[in-house]
């Protein structure tokens, strides 16, 4: 089977907090300020290597050869003289050793538990260590690859390729950043002196993100836990109460936990000079399941846009095609998460769900006539639906085995009863509040729309803006930072740091 092992370095542990990163900060800074341009990103580099080296230093090397191999790889698909054949090959040769290497150590005992035995071998999975964050660095390494042989790609050297694939920030968790995006700003952002500015809005974005993070994510995991391990460990059948708070405890757990992350890595980047993709956008807004994986990871579902669904045609060869690309794209999207028949149910649940929004949208154009905005009324229902269908599809992600999913969710459907005597006056208001601060309340980008933050997707730039709440480096600003930030050292000295959900992806 594959294991997760605990990690040591995470952004919200004080070892983090108190130590590395204003050691690697300030040494960073004083090297731009000197302008040592190779020492300041070598430095970055090193950093970055011992982070991801901290909790299993053995997987180096694993880090250290992918980057390696795949700068060669794409130095060579920038050769000129080379013929487009030998690119070719080149290309499916570094796309495939790259894939290799993830089936190996992520796929391969489900591969063995799973698949073999339907031929009749029975075989023992083996044990392998999940390296941290290989996912997200091999996804980004096969974007390079492919816009290598596409010739979208400037000639860089090692250093920044090297800064590119293993800046601390986005490693472990996303966004799986693009080249075109950060390797300019790496070669910029020496020349940018606006230092005290990049501090307030990233130490800034940084608590923000901390604060959903530990109070939030963590405040409300134990009740999600509660309920998905007993009735994978006891066979508990939960009545509809019991049910539905368990499941919307993971679906705000899940939700404030990558939100806070996602937050934490812009900050963390922003003190560095560097604008990360907007990976997270208030995707419990989404009046549509489509609009959903526009605002849920969205340098994932890009990844996916870009690399798999429109190379398969997209929807150029007319509905059914288009439906079976979206449903091949959404089933590697679910693997890309976990070796489980739990992420691709997860998957298969949403690429259903899209295809549906698909055909909802041409019945609605072609023989409805309908082209006007939506009304208010019609945007809450379709807020609602897509919320509750979203929750529903959380809780095959998030159960262990098909079974417990589906005795959740018989649950949450009144199969074991309504279960009034479960009801907890104190967990209701807490998932309440957290559904009021998805629904109604602005995102970080909202708030520092102003600073430009992120590097904001087409489709999200016309939201960015929220009236009164803009951010601006002021005293009342920097008094509510720092209430947040009290509140949040009160709870991480309180109790262990728990690691981020999508770490273990």
């Amino acid at each position: 089977m594959v294991v997760f092992q605990s990690y040591n370095v995470l952004f919200n542990s004080f070892h983090f907090i108190a130590l590395f990163l204003p050691i690697t900060l300030v040494i960073y800074l004083f090297l731009t300020r000197i302008d040592k341009y190779k020492f300041a990103l070598g430095w970055l580099v090193l950093a970055s290597l011992f982070f991801y080296g901290y909790w299993e230093p053995s997987y180096l090397i694993i880090l250290l050869a992918s980057v390696m191999i795949n700068y060669g790889i794409g130095r060579a698909l920038q050769w000129r003289d080379l013929s487009a054949r030998a690119k070719w090959w080149i290309l499916c040769l570094g796309v495939a050793g790259n894939l290799l290497l993830i089936a190996y150590y992520k796929y391969l005992s489900f591969l063995v538990s799973s698949v073999i035995p339907l031929v009749g071998i029975d075989v023992e999975p083996p044990s392998i260590l999940l390296p941290l964050a290989i996912s997200f660095f091999t996804f980004q390494q096969i974007a390079y690859l492919v816009d290598s042989y596409r010739s979208e790609v400037r000639e860089h050297s090692i250093i920044h390729y090297a800064v590119f694939v293993t800046f601390f920030p986005q490693l472990i968790a996303g966004p799986i950043v693009h080249h075109k995006d950060i390797l300019p700003q790496f070669q910029k952002v020496l020349s940018n002196n606006r230092i005290y500015r990049n501090l307030s809005i990233g130490i800034t974005i940084f608590i923000i993100g901390l604060f959903k993070k530990v109070v939030l994510a963590d405040g409300i995991a134990p009740y999600s836990d509660e309920l998905f391990n007993s009735v994978a460990t006891s066979g508990v059948k939960p009545d509809l109460i019991t049910a539905w708070a368990g499941a919307l405890s993971y679906t705000f757990q899940l939700y404030f936990d990558f939100s806070g992350y996602s937050d934490m890595a812009v900050g963390l980047a922003r003190m560095f000079g560097i604008c990360l993709p907007i990976n997270f956008y208030s995707p419990y807004k989404a009046c549509n399941i489509i609009d959903f994986w526009r605002r849920w990871h969205i340098s994932l579902s890009t990844f996916l846009r870009d690399y798999v669904y429109i190379p398969l045609g997209g929807n150029r060869l007319g509905s059914i095609h288009r439906y079976k690309n979206i449903m091949i794209t959404m089933l590697l999207g679910g693997l890309w998460h976990g070796a489980g028949w739990t992420f691709v149910i997860w998957e298969a649940l949403h690429g259903f769900y899209i295809m549906i929004n698909h055909g909802f949208q041409l019945f609605r154009q072609n023989v409805l006539k309908q082209q006007q905005e939506a009304t208010a009324i019609g945007i809450w229902f379709g807020r609602i639906l897509t919320f509750g269908i979203v929750v529903i599809a959380w809780v095959v992600f998030r159960a262990e085995s098909f079974s417990t999913a589906w005795t959740i969710l018989e649950g949450m459907f009144g199969r074991y009863g309504l279960g009034v005597e479960s009801f907890q006056l104190g967990l209701s208001g807490f998932i309440m509040l957290l559904l009021i601060l998805c629904w109604f309340s602005p995102n970080v980008y909202q708030i520092m729309s102003k600073v430009r933050p992120v590097i904001m997707s087409k489709q999200l730039k016309h939201k960015m803006v929220y009236g009164v709440f803009v951010w601006k480096p002021t005293f009342v600003w920097g008094v509510l930072t720092v209430c947040l930030a009290l509140i949040t050292y009160v709870t991480i000295i309180s109790g262990q740091p728990s690691e981020f959900l999508y770490f273990q992806f």
